[in-house]
């Protein structure tokens, strides 16, 4: 494969490991699992995903388009705020639609009665640590948390979104939520046929206890009569792909430091948000160095690594985990070269899906 580097590396096999473990988490729970197009959407997979998963879920006119059109089955509309002019295309694309308050439902709910309506719930706890995503944090936006104020529109919707958790991993911490959302939104519960648990839930990870989960949702369903949505976004495509990058340059300011061909603040913009290292593997030996990007914000740094032997131009990095909020947020920062986007059959053989010229970064401007 003669692909210039930097790239995103998506390995089928790896995903597919992936939607092994969605598939067995929907047969022993009976929930339906909805990716979530805001951590990935990277359509040229798709064809491998929706064998495994109910639908897509989306927060935006274009998510729910390229849901609708790209992916199929059930398509979930959800937004923080619709606007007049984009509710009617909205619609058109989606199954179901949730409103983020009783304002935008008495707004514009009458136009969608012709699909499933719902209403976010926000149950004032959540899993985060870091307070740009904690969705129970004061004065959040993100949904109604009031009972009073939810109950008199019980007969214009039919279910819920609740997402409180975030790269979350300790079932019993979302044992012990759910609970407390049980307790405050019980009397909504009982009336509902359908409530979505959201993404941020680490239920693909090596050592989750998939099985006590799956009990847990299916006892959930089971008291409300309820039929179980997750939205998974990180659980879907983690450890499935790399950003494949090249050493430019190296040298010494009381650290060894190389320079590589692509850019935290455009190719994995997370890592500068939530001020954390990227993962290298094994990460093992004597010749510890950080690696840095190419772009001229001083703070454009993946982290420090360990190498069996001192980084010189034109050695390959591979930066792992590199799927989630990465291809979506990706930009145009310094004009940095575009990541190109490539797949790993489960055949072995690699295969360029996208690549980005002069011509993508002039027309995304004016």
């Amino acid at each position: 494969m003669s692909l210039t580097t930097p790239y995103y590396l998506i390995d089928k096999s790896k995903l597919l490991a992936n939607m092994e473990k969605v598939a067995r988490l929907r047969d022993l729970s009976g929930a339906k699992a909805l990716l979530a197009l805001k951590c990935f959407a990277t359509w040229s997979v798709f064809d491998l995903m929706r064998d495994y998963m109910d639908g897509t879920t989306s927060s935006s006119l274009n998510e729910v388009r390229l849901g609708h059109e790209r992916f199929g089955k059930e398509t979930h509309a959800y937004s923080v705020a619709y606007a007049d002019y984009e509710i009617d295309e909205v619609i058109s694309h989606a199954d179901k639609i949730i409103f983020n308050s009783v304002s935008q439902l008495d707004r514009f709910g009458d136009k969608a009665s012709g699909i499933v309506r719902g209403l976010r719930l926000n149950p004032g706890i959540s899993s985060s640590t870091f307070d740009l995503a904690d969705p129970a944090r004061p004065f959040s936006r993100l949904g109604e948390w009031d009972v009073k104020q939810v109950e008199p529109v019980m007969d214009r919707i039919s279910g819920f979104m609740i997402h409180n958790n975030c790269e979350n991993g300790d079932f019993d911490l979302f044992d012990r939520m759910l609970g407390t959302i049980e307790e405050k939104f019980a009397p909504l519960l009982k009336k509902a046929e359908w409530v979505s648990l959201g993404g941020g839930i680490h239920f693909t990870g090596e050592t989750y206890p998939l099985e006590k989960f799956a009990e847990r949702l299916k006892r959930f369903s089971g008291e409300y009569g309820v039929q179980v949505y997750l939205e998974p976004g990180e659980a879907s495509i983690t450890k499935s792909t790399t950003l494949e990058v090249t050493v430019l340059d190296t040298l010494n300011n009381g650290k060894d430091l190389a320079i590589v061909d692509s850019s935290i603040e455009a190719h994995m913009l997370d890592l500068l948000i939530y001020r954390e290292n990227a993962k290298l593997l094994p990460n093992t030996g004597p010749h510890r160095t950080m690696v840095c990007g190419k772009s001229c914000l001083a703070g454009d740094i993946f982290g420090e690594f360990n190498f069996e032997a001192p980084l010189k131009v034109g050695d390959r990095i591979s930066i792992q985990d590199a799927a989630g909020y990465t291809m979506v947020k990706k930009n145009w920062f310094n004009g940095v070269k575009m990541p190109a986007i490539a797949i790993r059959e489960l055949d072995g053989s690699i295969r360029t899906v996208r690549e980005f010229t002069y011509a993508d970064y002039e027309e995304s401007l004016s």
